[in-house]
């Protein structure tokens, strides 16, 4: 029951302990339990070879997550551009960390069942993780 962050040559903070302990709230409250994930935080170019060679995807993207859940307990790798999250970030007007914990728990969804290819499940998706993102206080986050 553990989750790992990686860093593939980016460089940025943020509260590890907190992202774990929110994280395993948010599935919980969902009927499901980390296994083991993995957070790995790389640059546009990194991500899109990743999303060229296992998804024959050739453009960026913020999240890609590679998915080996058994039934309720989750299991997967979770890649996401910090370079793109910080476009996002300056796009919409938010704080970093914000988009950051958007990006992960959009991720964590993917992992739950949660799929983002129709408007409806786009609406859906993103519902929840404006619900998750309500849980947490921003003025003791950034």
């Amino acid at each position: 029951m553990s989750i790992f962050f990686h860093k593939e040559n980016v460089s940025f903070s943020t509260d590890e302990e907190f992202v774990v302990k929110w994280v395993k709230e948010s599935v919980k409250s969902l009927g499901f339990a980390v296994g083991e994930l993995s957070f790995i935080f790389c640059s546009d170019e990194y991500l899109k070879e990743i999303n060229i060679k296992y998804l024959n995807h050739d453009y960026f993207t913020d999240v890609i997550t590679f998915d080996f859940s058994k039934e309720k307990l989750l299991f997967g790798d979770i890649y996401i551009s910090t370079d793109r999250v910080r476009e996002n970030s300056n796009t919409y007007n938010t704080y970093f960390n914000e988009e950051l914990f958007r990006v992960i728990i959009h991720g964590v969804l993917h992992l739950c069942g949660f799929n983002d290819k129709t408007e409806e499940e786009k609406n859906l998706i993103r519902s929840k993780e404006n619900e998750f993102l309500s849980l947490i206080n921003w003025k003791t986050r950034v």
